[in-house]
């Protein structure tokens, strides 16, 4: 008992007081320096020793060999509980500064609140005065003066004294829309202020053009702020280049600078936009570091016609940064996006695109706080990446992608590109370009040795009531429902061996694995970087040995359903397995931009032939998921989808690669759109919309009428479990080893159905399924039997087949031993919906 209390004192003690210890005579002595200078040697190497670790300790330290070990180990328990306090205080700090700088932008914006709401109060009264009177209408267009915009005459550009009066002008301009009311900021929809969010953001729905501000917290100072977001093209993906045309100063360390900014066009259909401004960089009283841009009048201003002939000149209204330093280190930034995009120069299908606030909030507003934010959690090491990539080089990856994938769908004429033999009425245009370069930039010895160039196949279509999000989800999930393993594989080939083997020379089957292996994201995972491996097989027997696999890098972005008004895409470009830092890339994808629905937008009829979706059942969720609101919402929603896919090519093979490309653009838009129909909300519900017809039932219901049907003809069960709920029969189905196929009751007979097995018997996807007819499958013999058989099949509801050969999509045979046909019946067990086919023991010739 005795020796308890010792040890009790001996830790009680030992947590008050880090530099104390008991002696010999059981008084507490404080640590000499040189004892605990020797301690934290140790500490700093292993903070948690072993016994054995402190009694060497004890042995190789003289000054240590009046202390008990015991007392050793205390030593070392409480300094890392010092240590995990210090952190954890460190910690809260932060927070608290986080928190109260929050809270200050906050209290600013409400001020900012209160001031408008005073200011449409009065002019609420004064409007009602006015009503009283005879000339309320000369009195209400003096009224209007309030919140127009000033205009300034057009100055001389080379006249420092006159550009310096529109920088201020500028800069007053931005300060009254950034922490003023010049313009009335609504809240963006689902983007509500809070400790985890990105920021305040907030749109404007009644100012001329587009308009978007964010309001947020970034831990790096004013001028490293400024410094990133004045260099436009590396972080919005959208700027295609920025010219600064002149500088000089401007009084109290401030600049003036004249650019030019091209931008891409985000889709085939729209030419791209340009920017001739003035940017006007200086420091206020109060310290703020602020950076305000706008156009210069005059449609003609800045660089030569000919060198702008493919864009349409925008407008840049009063914009840009205002960077706050924070107490404590950091800074508040407000960021304004107030654009006119000339949104007539565009089909008037696409104009939502053009003057929604939200698509320039997404775009630009909040990309570029997210930005700032990214590069903040860099710099303090919070992010970490895989296979010991660095940040910048991840960075510098998705920003190639990108380009090259806007350079593909712009295919301007300075970079070489034209278009091929194109008479305007083509759905899908192609365009090459033989001067391109796809050497690296710090390695000449990986350049590409294209002879012929590169070619591109794009094309752009409309999409109705389907969620960008979920479709990119499903592309990027289910890669071997759209794509073809051999085209992927024409394209890698070129990067190891700068040969053009024309698609299948090297016959090779994707198995329809594909691993997807993450490399980094941003940091709200609003973007994915990652590297994609497609499993594959050669069809040559002397080539087995040898690995076909083909590794993509690809770039997801966009697949969160409640970010209101941004882009989706799913751009990837094939890369060597040990791809360097400086690997040439060849950038194909999809990018889907939601257009603003109209109230005037009338829903299009659903196809009722559809080819019944399992594996959307199975993965994507039953439709009962989405709720009422969800659908209706998503009713009269419109969407634009661009694809681009690119192909280098030999200049001897320059026809054929632009026949297959066109070939394999179409074959992709139309998996795409059978794919959209599946997953098109305003399908999956029961209680909006049309019904599904009588011909495509849910995939629970089918596969219960498949397994009871089979069980009433036959007398057997299909399935080896008795007591499964609708959930379990439909994967055991879908897991079944015999190929199972559904057949329609027509004139042509077309599957709808197919589990897993079945899939992979034809070699074909659920949607390219319905393509397929009963009687393509078969070889004579098999389409005779199923003549001789098919009364009997329908008299008693099913028939055998002996062991035969069928045939695959791709022209294989494949042989079965026995086949099993039978009716499947509806509920009632007396309607007849359709023919189902069990394939015994299937395989390859």
């Amino acid at each position: 008992m005795a020796m308890a209390v010792a040890q009790h004192r001996v830790s009680t003690s030992g947590s008050s007081s880090i530099n104390k210890h008991l002696d010999a005579s059981g008084k507490y002595v404080r640590y000499t320096a040189e004892q605990v200078e020797a301690l934290e040697r140790v500490y700093a190497e292993c903070p948690k020793p072993s016994s054995l670790r402190r009694q060497q300790l004890i042995r190789e330290c003289p000054i240590l060999s009046n202390i008990e070990p015991k007392q050793i180990k205390v030593w070392f328990q409480n300094r890392r509980c010092r240590e995990k306090q210090r952190k954890e205080s460190s910690r809260l700090q932060t927070v608290n500064r986080k928190l109260s700088a929050m809270n200050k932008l906050l209290m600013e914006e409400n001020d900012r609140l209160q001031k408008q709401v005073s200011q449409l109060v009065c002019e609420n009264g004064y409007m009602r005065q006015q009503l009283h009177t005879v000339n309320a209408s000369a009195t209400d267009a003096s009224c209007d003066s309030v919140v127009t915009t000033p205009q300034h005459s057009l100055r001389d550009p080379t006249n420092p004294a006159g550009l310096l009066s529109i920088a201020e002008e500028t800069l007053a301009e931005f300060l009254s829309k950034a922490t003023g009311t010049a313009v009335d900021w609504v809240q963006m929809p689902g983007m509500k202020p809070g400790p985890d969010s990105v920021g305040i953001i907030a749109i404007s729905q009644s100012c001329s053009g587009v308009a978007a501000r964010a309001c947020g917290l970034v831990s790096l100072e004013p001028t490293k702020i400024a410094e990133i977001l004045k260099d436009r093209p590396s972080w919005l993906r959208d700027c295609r280049n920025l010219e600064v045309f002149t500088m000089f100063p401007a009084g109290s360390g401030g600049t003036i600078e004249l650019v030019y900014t091209q931008m891409f066009a985000p889709t085939t259909l729209a030419p791209a936009r340009d920017f001739w401004t003035l940017r006007y960089t200086t420091t206020l009283e109060n310290g703020s570091f602020v950076v305000c841009e706008r156009s210069l009048s005059g449609s003609g201003a800045g660089p030569s016609t000919a060198a702008a002939a493919q864009f349409v000149r925008a407008e840049v209204l009063p914009s840009g940064y205002l960077i706050r330093p924070c107490e404590g280190g950091g800074s508040i930034i407000h960021i304004v996006d107030h654009l006119n995009l000339e949104a007539w120069s565009v089909p008037e299908v696409l104009r939502p695109l053009y003057e929604s606030s939200k698509v320039i909030a997404q775009k630009m507003t909040i990309a570029a706080l997210r930005y700032v934010k990214q590069i903040a959690q860099e710099t303090s090491g919070e992010v970490v990446y895989s296979m010991g990539r660095q940040p910048a080089v991840l960075r510098t990856f998705s920003q190639r992608l990108s380009r090259g994938f806007n350079d593909a769908i712009n295919g301007f004429n300075d970079d070489g590109w034209s278009i091929m033999n194109c008479d305007g009425n083509e759905d899908v245009i192609i365009a090459i370009n033989s001067s391109k370069s796809f050497s690296c930039t710090s390695n000449p010895n990986n350049a590409l040795p294209f002879v012929g160039g590169v070619l591109c196949a794009k094309a752009s279509m409309l999409l109705q009531n389907v969620p960008p999000a979920v479709l990119v989800r499903f592309l990027r999930e289910h890669r071997s429902e759209w794509a073809d393993f051999n085209v992927d594989a024409y394209t890698a080939a070129s990067l190891k061996a700068g040969t053009y083997a024309y698609p299948g020379m090297r016959p090779t089957r994707f198995t329809g694995s594909q691993i997807i292996m993450p490399l980094g994201h941003t940091i709200e995972h609003e973007e994915i970087l990652e590297v994609i491996r497609l499993e594959g097989h050669s069809l040559v027997q002397e080539d087995a040995i040898v690995s076909r696999d083909i590794h993509l890098l690809q770039i997801c972005s966009g697949i969160d359903e409640n970010a209101v008004g941004a882009c989706s895409e799913l751009v990837f470009a094939p890369i060597d397995e040990m791809f360097p830092d400086d690997a040439p890339l060849i950038p194909s994808g999809f990018r889907i931009i939601p257009l603003e629905s109209k109230p005037s937008d009338t829903q299009d009829s659903l196809t009722t032939n559809r080819t019944l979706d399992l594996t959307s059942s199975l993965e994507v969720g039953p439709a009962t998921n989405h709720s009422s609101g969800d659908v209706l919402s998503s009713q009269n929603s419109r969407s634009v989808l661009t694809i681009a896919f690119q192909f280098p090519f030999d200049s001897s093979l320059q026809d054929n690669v632009a026949t297959m490309a066109r070939q394999y653009v179409r074959s992709v838009i139309s998996s795409v759109q059978r794919v959209a129909m599946a997953i098109s909300p305003s399908g999956l519900s029961a209680d909006v919309g049309p019904k599904l017809s009588p011909g495509s039932p849910e995939a629970l219901t089918l596969a219960q009428w498949i397994c009871q049907s089979y069980s009433y003809h036959i007398g057997a069960e299909l399935l080896r479990s008795e007591s499964l709920g609708s959930d379990s029969i439909l994967k055991n189905l879908w897991q079944h080893q015999d190929a199972i196929l559904c057949c329609s009751l027509k004139s042509l007979p077309v599957f709808i159905f197919a589990n897993q097995a079945g899939l992979d018997m034809l070699e074909t996807t659920l949607v390219s399924l319905q393509d397929i007819t009963l009687d393509k499958i078969f070889d004579e013999p098999g389409r005779k039997a199923l003549c001789s058989n098919f009364a009997k099949l329908m008299q008693q509801g099913y028939a055998y087949f002996p062991a035969g050969i069928c045939m695959s999509t791709m022209g294989r045979h494949v042989s079965y031993e026995q086949a099993v046909a039978w009716k499947v019946l509806e509920a009632d067990e007396s309607t007849v919906h359709c023919l189902a086919f069990s394939f015994v023991n299937w395989s390859f010739v």
